[in-house]
């Protein structure tokens, strides 16, 4: 039997109607944050929307269509807010582990934190990007997505303002460390 297009429709905006509120109270049940069961309803609907051309024929099959659907949705998300879970434990033991380079104590290097902080955006990456993760200036452009001359500008114009910051009046300095508090002269001298 064929089923009309428009007829099809009309039978899914009436199990909408009739199931999204009882199928939302099934999801708010099953999740610890009661916002997540309306983003997983969404889901959910969006789901039913895309297959229906699976629509029981028979509406008294249409409910627990709807709920099936709703439970591999929420079934999708605890298996992603596990894995979530999992990852963010792996990663926490990864950074705990792991030496940092550079200044990431801001209580440390207040100063250079504070100088680095009042820099547009875009020049603390490339300032962070090349001082602390060990990019090139080629590389820094690439990851930004940004003119290699434009990053080159932005790295002097950004280093010169630090310097201005900090009261250091040339590269020279900088390597020692001069005219910086006794904190920052110690960071930039290793």
């Amino acid at each position: 039997m064929m089923v009309d297009h428009g007829d099809r429709t009309a039978r899914i905006e009436n199990a909408v109607r009739l199931h999204s509120v009882p199928v939302l109270s099934y999801l708010a049940r099953r999740v610890d944050e009661t916002e997540d069961a309306a983003d997983l309803l969404a889901e959910t609907l969006l789901v039913v929307w895309r297959r229906a051309a699976a629509l029981p024929a028979d509406d008294a099959e249409v409910r627990p269509w709807m709920f099936g659907i709703a439970r591999k949705v929420l079934m999708h998300h605890y298996r992603r807010a596990t894995y979530q879970r999992t990852m963010g434990d792996r990663l926490r033991s990864i950074l705990a582990a792991t030496p940092r380079a550079g200044f990431s104590d801001p209580t440390e290097h207040d100063d250079l934190h504070r100088a680095i902080a009042r820099l547009d955006m875009v020049d603390r990456d490339i300032i962070g990007l090349v001082h602390w993760e060990g990019f090139s200036l080629v590389e820094v452009s690439r990851v930004l997505h940004m003119k290699e001359g434009t990053v080159r500008s932005r790295y002097h114009r950004a280093r010169t303002s630090l310097r201005t910051q900090l009261g250091i009046e040339n590269d020279a300095d900088a390597a020692r460390g001069e005219h910086a508090s006794p904190r920052t002269r110690d960071a930039l001298a290793t």
